[in-house]
């Protein structure tokens, strides 16, 4: 067996037992807090208690919490993630309805994020030292010291509240949208999605321009790039073309890494915009306490998560293959 298939399964069965762990204690945690679906989704005067103990039965949350796991473990093996609660509908379909607004908020701002990190990480390596390097490098720091909630709220303030620029909450306009053509739909959709895709590419470009600032303080003194301007390249093929093409190995690295933070920081933005995604969603799903849709979320991050980090290794391994002998 090659080094690098050994490095793939032995990365592939990392993923497994990371998501058999967090989706483990997300189940215990979520029913060992207070209250239950019954309790909190249901608070009718006309339910009683001896209705939703009927409840609690038929959904088996009144057996032991193993037995609710192992019961648990053999739906999902069966293609079956539990009935929602709190919107009386298939966990499955509650999710599928969810993860495209979440994937178009994440993709651009991680897109966006990536690009701006890299283009600034890249021209603060190569003017390191200058007035404004060190100006944008404690910009940066500032960013990466604000929580993404604390960014969104300014976003909002500044950007929504007192310029009134863009809109604040939801993805599309609800009483226009539906009586707008294609093309206004697709700049709807745009206008709501800028404001906290561009919170979550703020903090991803913050963290991603610090790597590659050291990664291009590290490259450009090699011999390559001396051997570069020696030939008479001039000096934007020589950062572009050599060193930045060389530097780009922790930054696809640290991507793999910022995914879990993503995700979280997904959550935050997702509630303050009110984007009708998975982070908002697992808000309320927590809130009344559905135990399906809680586990089920998790169940599908972690997996998107590790897929996405075990990807970054893949791809650092493929840049650098001293990363998949562990050198």
């Amino acid at each position: 067996m090659s080094a690098f298939r050994r490095f793939l399964l032995a990365r592939a069965a990392q993923s497994l037992v990371v998501i058999t762990i967090v989706v483990s204690l997300a189940f215990v945690l979520v029913h060992l807090a207070p209250g239950d679906p019954f309790r909190t989704g249901l608070d009718d005067p006309a339910m009683t208690e001896a209705m939703r103990d009927r409840l609690r039965s038929q959904f088996g949350y009144d057996r032991p919490l193993a037995e609710q796991y192992v019961r648990w473990v053999g739906n999902v093996a069966r293609g079956n993630l539990g009935w929602s609660h709190s919107t009386n509908r298939p966990v499955f379909d509650v999710l599928r309805d969810r993860v495209p607004s979440t994937a178009l908020l994440m993709s651009v701002g991680l897109g966006l994020g990536l690009a701006a990190g890299i283009a600034l990480g890249a021209w603060q390596g190569a003017h390191r030292g200058t007035r404004t390097e060190r100006l944008t490098s404690g910009a940066a720091l500032v960013v990466l010291s604000a929580p993404e909630f604390l960014l969104g709220l300014g976003a909002v303030a500044l950007f929504g509240s007192y310029w009134r620029l863009f809109p604040v909450g939801g993805m599309v306009d609800p009483a226009m949208h539906e009586a707008m053509a294609g093309g206004a739909r697709a700049l709807d959709v745009l206008h709501h999605l800028t404001l906290p895709a561009l919170t979550l590419a703020v903090a991803v470009a913050a963290v991603v321009s610090r790597y590659q600032r050291s990664s291009m303080i590290a490259v450009l003194p090699e011999d390559f790039v001396r051997t570069a301007r020696g030939k008479g390249a001039n000096e934007r093929t020589v950062i572009v073309a050599h060193a930045l093409r060389n530097a780009l190995g922790p930054v696809i690295t640290v991507t793999g890494l910022l995914l879990p933070a993503l995700v979280s920081g997904a959550v935050f933005v997702e509630t303050i915009f009110s984007w009708p995604g998975m982070g908002h969603m697992m808000v309320d799903a927590v809130v009344e306490r559905d135990y399906p849709l809680v586990v089920g979320g998790v169940l599908l991050t972690s997996t998107l998560v590790t897929i996405g980090s075990m990807l970054a290794d893949i791809l650092g391994a493929v840049a650098d293959p001293r990363i998949e002998q562990g050198r």
